[in-house]
């Protein structure tokens, strides 16, 4: 999930109409598509004069998330929707296991080496195969650290910082 203001994160991006009857395309942001849109689900948007929006139903179309929301029924009206980001509280997501974090959560933390040394801010999570801090360092420029336990041991929420043990030659590329 992406980080949306500091109440709610990104679940989805409305894409094209499907079909005549209103439905449109979902760019999935979120683990548990099946749960945030749930018929019923009453989602923030982004720009908010588009929402609230509430799902009336959904369905896969191959690898496509299907929405039908309560009030649009025609193509025109499903267009008129393109583009538009899809938001939930971060107070409604569930609780996760230990050392399990919410993208939102990583995002703004202080990344440090081993010996206190500061690295930079994380910037961004992407899911490339493999998840990936974006970190802006110190003095300018990117790194893309691997996020696994073996190179960041330590995740400090309450103290706002993570740890980064880089492997030989991870802070040269």
């Amino acid at each position: 999930m992406d980080i949306a203001h500091d109440d709610t994160v990104v679940v989805g991006r409305i894409g094209r109409p499907h079909g005549v009857r209103g439905e449109v395309t979902v760019e999935v942001r979120t683990d548990d598509p099946a749960l945030r849109f749930a018929p019923g689900s009453v989602l923030r948007t982004e720009p908010a004069g588009r929402g609230p929006l509430t799902v009336a139903g959904h369905r896969w179309n191959g690898q496509v998330l299907l929405l039908a929301l309560d009030g649009v029924d025609s193509r025109e009206a499903a267009e008129q929707l393109r583009d538009t980001e899809l938001h939930v509280p971060v107070a409604e997501l569930p609780a996760l296991e230990d050392d399990v974090f919410y993208d939102h959560q990583l995002v703004g933390l202080t990344a440090r080496l081993p010996d206190g040394a500061e690295l930079g801010t994380v910037a961004a999570v992407r899911h490339e195969g493999a998840d990936l801090l974006v970190v802006h360092r110190v003095g300018g420029g990117q790194l893309l650290v691997p996020f696994v336990t073996a190179i960041v041991p330590t995740v400090d929420l309450a103290g706002g910082f993570l740890v980064v043990d880089p492997p030989e030659g991870l802070l040269d590329l």
